[in-house]
């Protein structure tokens, strides 16, 4: 298995298992790029990326980039390995991504296009493109800059350095650092329990904040009230308000409808 794919609940479980390194490949991308399909295609509640092995992933096969005989190829290689975490970003629902371990560059930049990064203890973080002298091209530079900073993206980026689970938590790039004991068990809990929640209303936030990541709190706030209106017409929110009233708060059940 490269990338697999299985439900669990209401959950999508993506699971990038490509021994020994997790390498990016050609056939990883694609593999990659089929899962998406199919949960674009069906889509559930929440998304749960993560990884098999020792490590999450310990980068990029370089052979790639060797075989890249001009600019002009070599861009629309780029442009093909940039479409994932836009993908990613992209998905409506939750997304969470679980790193258990050493987690570099293509897989980093997948992560910080999830809307939750989970990390374990012992996990590290890195982008180290600068050791073959290029730039990360899968919008993890900019994506770490809107979590962390400009100043701490140059840093990140141009130093190549491993980063542990605790600095990067410091920096609100991780979202929270788990115990190494149960990883695995606590990040599927984290995803069902979004997966539980008004995921309607979780779409909803994720469009109001790409409207603030385009253009600030002013742009954000020419849309919200429209995105906010538009619940109304969701099961969701009409059988959680009646819950309210009649049951108190925190008895609704969501169906995601």
């Amino acid at each position: 298995m490269g990338v697999g794919l299985e439900r669990v609940g209401s959950v999508a479980v993506v699971t990038v298992a490509s021994p020994p390194l997790n390498l990016y490949t050609a056939d990883l991308q694609e593999e990659f790029a089929a899962v998406l399909t199919r949960v674009e295609a069906d889509q559930p509640r929440a998304v749960l990326f993560r990884a098999e092995g020792k490590l999450v992933s310990g980068g990029v096969d370089v052979s790639l980039f060797d075989a890249q005989a001009t600019r002009e190829d070599a861009q629309r290689l780029f442009d093909t390995m940039l479409d994932l975490p836009e993908r990613v970003a992209a998905l409506p629902c939750p997304t969470v991504f679980a790193a258990h371990a050493l987690c570099l560059t293509w897989a980093f930049e997948v992560a910080v296009a999830c809307d939750i990064l989970l990390a374990a203890e012992k996990a590290s973080f890195g982008l180290v493109e600068n050791v073959i002298g290029l730039t990360p091209t899968m919008g993890g530079t900019q994506r770490l800059a809107a979590r962390a900073g400009v100043g701490r993206a140059k840093e990140f980026v141009m130093t190549g350095d491993r980063y542990p689970a605790a600095v990067l938590e410091r920096w609100n790039v991780v979202n929270r650092v788990l115990p190494d004991a149960g990883f695995a068990e606590a990040a599927l809990a984290y995803a069902d329990r979004l997966a539980q929640g008004p995921t309607r209303a979780h779409a909803a936030t994720k469009e109001i904040l790409r409207h603030f990541e385009a253009g600030g709190v002013p742009e954000a706030n020419q849309h919200v009230t429209a995105i906010a209106a538009d619940l109304f017409d969701t099961e969701d929110l009409r059988g959680a308000v009646r819950s309210f009233l009649t049951e108190g708060p925190g008895k609704a059940t969501f169906h995601g409808r």
